[in-house]
């Protein structure tokens, strides 16, 4: 029986022909040449602020799919409709109105709508705050990356290349991490609500996420309004609640790796999985050496399994928590899966790695 697709494929297609307009609308508005500069620009760095979001996320990769959706979903639904509603404030009360007070309401609600659809219906795949924090990256960048098109652009248009180096300075250098920032904000409320026991926490951990997104934002944009006042916002407010975005991922991260070790040790006990490999599987950097190892010294193929495996590894232990929770009903055939996989491995080269090389 083939399991069915977690976003479906017409989905990412219709987000994709969404995108799509956006970027045709920008370029009418633009005219070509400054749209291809703007283009260009806003693309380049991409590549690397997605490798690192998604970096954080070292035991339990997201599905690409849905990856893939919530940065569609910021790049064409959330910065479409943000759109609508702020010129519609701002031709009422005002450019400065719309976007201390309309964008970071309209702009956070709208990108936490993906947020919400994955904690509510993808609950498998969004198992806490880590997993909080990376699709809300996923979906900022995506606005981001929109949003940089027609800042560049339009600075491009009226000061020239001047104007499009202090803009990229100032959004690509400088800010890059802001709406990702913002939208994390929600993402943690959401992973906290989806880990914890305690209801209270269930129910308001998610507003009060997304009510510090919106405050973050309107900080980030009064600060924007204030000329030199920015740089006053960017390293009180801005530079730490950044730090404090990345110490949260890392106290995630250990408490995830706590679960694999708690959740796979009756593999380990049983005997299936030897002592050494059940070490690399609750380790960050066991994982690390042990894949690199079998890229080095196996090749392309065996990296791929072993990153499999450790996909595999991180997949069982989170549903036996949940099952545990009572937040999922158990699965005989994901626990036969999972025995073949580690019949499997055993056929595998060794990862060559030591207790000492494998603690985290």
């Amino acid at each position: 029986m083939t399991a069915r697709p977690l976003v479906k494929p017409r989905t990412l297609v219709w987000l994709g022909l969404a995108t799509a307009f956006v970027l045709w609308a920008t370029a009418l508005g633009l005219g070509s040449q400054a749209f291809a500069a703007a283009l260009f620009a806003s693309v380049l760095p991409l590549p690397i602020y997605i490798a690192a979001a998604l970096w954080i996320d070292r035991f339990e990769p997201e599905p690409r799919g849905m990856l893939a959706m919530a940065f569609l979903w910021g790049a064409s639904v959330a910065i479409l409709a943000a759109g609508v509603v702020n010129v519609s404030v701002g031709s009422s009360f005002g450019e400065r109105a719309a976007s201390i007070f309309s964008a970071p309401v309209a702009e956070e609600s709208l990108k936490a709508l993906i947020l919400f659809r994955f904690y509510r219906r993808k609950r498998s795949e969004f198992d806490g705050v880590v997993d909080g924090v990376i699709y809300a990256a996923m979906v900022g960048l995506g606005f981001a990356f929109m949003e940089n098109i027609d800042y560049y652009g339009r600075a491009l248009n009226k000061d020239g290349p001047s104007g499009l180096a202090v803009t990229f300075t100032l959004r690509g250098v400088m800010g890059p991490f802001a709406h990702p920032l913002f939208t994390s904000a929600t993402g943690i409320g959401l992973g906290l609500a989806r880990q914890t026991h305690r209801r209270w926490l269930r129910v308001l951990a998610p507003p009060a996420g997304l009510l510090t997104a919106m405050t973050l934002h309107a900080a980030w944009n009064t600060g924007a309004s204030l000329g030199c006042g920015f740089f006053v916002v960017y390293f009180v407010v801005m530079v730490p609640s950044m730090a404090g975005l990345l110490a949260i991922a890392a106290f995630s991260l250990k408490a995830e790796g706590r679960t694999i070790h708690v959740y796979l040790a009756a593999d380990r006990e049983r005997g299936a999985l030897a002592p050494v490999e059940y070490d690399v599987l609750c380790s960050v950097r066991g994982r690390l050496h042990a894949s690199v190892t079998a890229l080095t010294h196996h090749g392309w193929r065996a990296w791929r399994r072993r990153q499999a495996f450790h996909r595999a590894a991180s997949e069982i232990a989170f549903y036996r928590h949940r099952v545990a929770d009572g937040d999922e009903p158990a699965d005989p055939a994901r626990e036969s899966d999972w025995d073949a996989r580690l019949l499997d491995v055993q056929g595998q080269p060794s990862p060559a790695v030591t207790p000492g090389q494998a603690a985290s």
